[in-house]
């Protein structure tokens, strides 16, 4: 099976194409290709399968605790599926395989980055998570604190996270649906927004962990089948599979205008190492910083330990995920390489304008024709918007849980509201969230939108890891302190991302050059002033609620590890 050379015109163009915004959860719109319909059906048959898991849900679905936490009765197995499923975004699936495309090795930082916070939650946080909490994160932090506080800022800090990945999730959906099935964009945006709603309203944790668990094996089978297929090309020889990959970058580089043969051997071998991306060490630390530890305070991943009877179970569901993300970016890494050689060299990937149809982020969509013709690329597209809906799904939860849980429940209720009311917030939550998120995905179609998913994990590793992260392991840590490097680390994450390159320059449109902070990332910067803001602040606290929080650690502490009274307090 030969690949076809593409022609030099065409790779000139390519060349001379902006890589912008490949690793967000967002595809950028390209022109709208014919109706897939073999894509449409696959679709339609996932929908109707989740919509009768839905159905079934709903019956078991009676307390508030069935509603957040599928009254934890999901096993480690399954619940490590679900992790998965939830942590597998349009960004690990489309982004990175873009990133490998365009960068080569470079790409792998998301997948590193991304993969080395699970043994940080593996070791660090789940067991304590399960012993201490009950519906969400916020129940981990707060447990010795003064709850109102704690849980306003909690609250704040998973709606923020949860607003930034839900648009850019929709603005995916949107596009990747507009490209791939001839729908318009809104209608694409709408139809996300109301199977999103039902999900989350009737079926709550139990309908969203199966989603997800489906979502999770469709995704792997096809990815796996993907990469298989590439090696196979090569004869299993990731060797053959490089050198060729080089011959392709180089050819690219070699058909640009003014490009000497010296030069163009130079642009085809770079993808074998690193700088090609992320040029500066302080901006590679400080995004690398990002993608681990946000993973640790992303509230959507972090509300999945609740649904599991033990804490046995949550450990277990950890190294679950661990092992399928970890399979899973290693396609992700096959799949990049195998769209260089695959998808670059074929003009039948390639619009009138010689680039890619779709933009950069369709590449492994592009690779599903080349590897299995219109029936694959059909089974690939309607996962990939599976993905999407998916994780969609636990966005909401999590954010619903949020308002109904923390700020309801505990705040506005005292601790004293009933299970029904409460869920009946949760679900008018998440009515309203449905359709803020629907709106902002309609807003923001023509923006580029890929520092949300960045900040995303930025304000997860700069806000909530390091509240959750100092409640739990150091004794000293105060109400005070714990609030106030919380929110220092929310509001430095929020404006220092404002300030940077991609969103100043590639969004607001300023000048190049004339961003304030010059670093892709702020997590180096805030997450270093949130955990000074809580050391700090927390030594100079004398109060007498301070001396309250110091006294709790030693029955928190006990509790987290041993998991005594853990059983009681989440029976419901």
């Amino acid at each position: 099976m030969k690949t076809p050379i593409l022609r030099a015109g065409a790779l000139a163009a390519f060349l001379a194409a902006p890589v912008q915004g490949f690793a967000a959860d967002v595809i950028e719109a390209g022109e709208k290709q014919a109706t897939n319909w073999t894509a449409i059906v696959m679709f339609a048959g996932f929908v109707i399968l989740t919509l009768f898991i839905t159905k079934w849900a709903a019956a078991k679905t009676k307390s508030a605790s069935d509603f957040y936490t599928a009254g934890g009765g999901i096993t480690g197995f399954q619940n490590g599926l679900a992790i998965a499923g939830d942590y597998m975004s349009a960004a690990s699936f489309l982004g990175i395989s873009a990133a490998v495309m365009v960068s080569g090795y470079d790409g792998l930082i998301y997948s590193i980055g991304f993969l080395v916070g699970w043994p940080i939650l593996t070791f660090l946080m789940a067991e304590r998570l399960r012993n201490l909490g009950k519906f969400t994160f916020a129940d981990v932090a707060a447990f010795r604190f003064a709850q109102t506080p704690i849980r306003v800022f909690a609250a704040s800090g998973t709606l923020i996270v949860v607003a930034f990945y839900l648009i850019a999730q929709m603005v995916g959906a949107g596009s990747l649906i507009e490209l791939l099935f001839g729908l318009d964009y809104w209608i694409a945006v709408v139809v996300v927004g109301v199977l999103m709603m039902v999900y989350v309203l009737f079926g709550g944790m139990t309908a969203t962990t199966w989603v997800q668990i489906i979502k999770a094996c469709l995704l792997l089978a096809g990815a796996t089948f993907m990469a298989f297929m590439v090696m196979y090309h090569y004869g299993f020889s990731p060797e053959a599979m490089f050198a060729d990959a080089v011959r392709v970058k180089t050819d690219l580089a070699a058909a640009k205008p003014d490009t000497t043969p010296e030069a163009a051997a130079a642009a085809g071998q770079a993808i074998m190492g690193p700088g090609t991306f992320i040029k500066d060490p302080i901006s590679a630390i400080s995004f690398g910083m990002a993608l681990m530890f946000g993973t640790a305070g992303l509230p959507h991943i972090l509300m999945r330990f609740f649904t599991v009877p033990s804490a046995k179970e949550a450990r277990k569901s950890v190294m679950w995920a661990t092992t399928w993300i970890g399979y899973f970016y290693l396609l992700t890494f096959i799949i990049g390489f195998g769209a260089i050689t695959f998808v670059l060299t074929n003009p039948g990937f390639l619009g009138a304008d010689g680039l890619l149809v779709g933009g950069n982020n369709m590449a492994a969509v592009h690779l599903a024709k080349a590897v299995g013709g219109n029936v694959f690329l059909g089974f690939i597209s309607a996962v990939a918007f599976a993905t999407i809906l998916a994780v969609v799904a636990g966005l909401t939860l999590s954010g619903a849980s949020a308002v109904s849980h923390d700020l309801y429940a505990t705040v506005i209720k005292g601790g004293k509201a009933d299970s029904a009311s409460e869920l009946r917030v949760s679900r008018i939550t998440t009515i309203c969230l449905g359709i803020v998120a629907v709106i902002l995905g309609i807003a923001f179609q023509k923006q580029n939108i890929a520092f949300m998913v960045s900040l995303a994990f930025a304000v997860a590793a700069s806000a909530n890891f390091p509240v959750l992260f100092m409640s739990v392991l150091w004794k000293d840590c105060t109400t005070k302190g714990a609030v106030v490097g919380g929110f220092l680390g929310l509001i430095s994450s929020v404006v220092l991302t404002v300030l940077s390159p991609s969103v100043w320059e590639a969004t607001l449109g300023y000048p190049k050059g004339s961003a304030p902070f010059p670093y892709t990332s702020p997590a180096l910067f805030s997450m270093v002033l949130a955990f000074l803001g809580i050391w700090i602040v927390s030594k100079m606290d004398n109060s007498a609620r301070a001396r309250i929080d110091r006294a709790g650690f030693l029955p928190q502490q006990v509790r987290s590890e041993t998991g005594i009274g853990a059983s009681e307090a989440s029976a419901h």
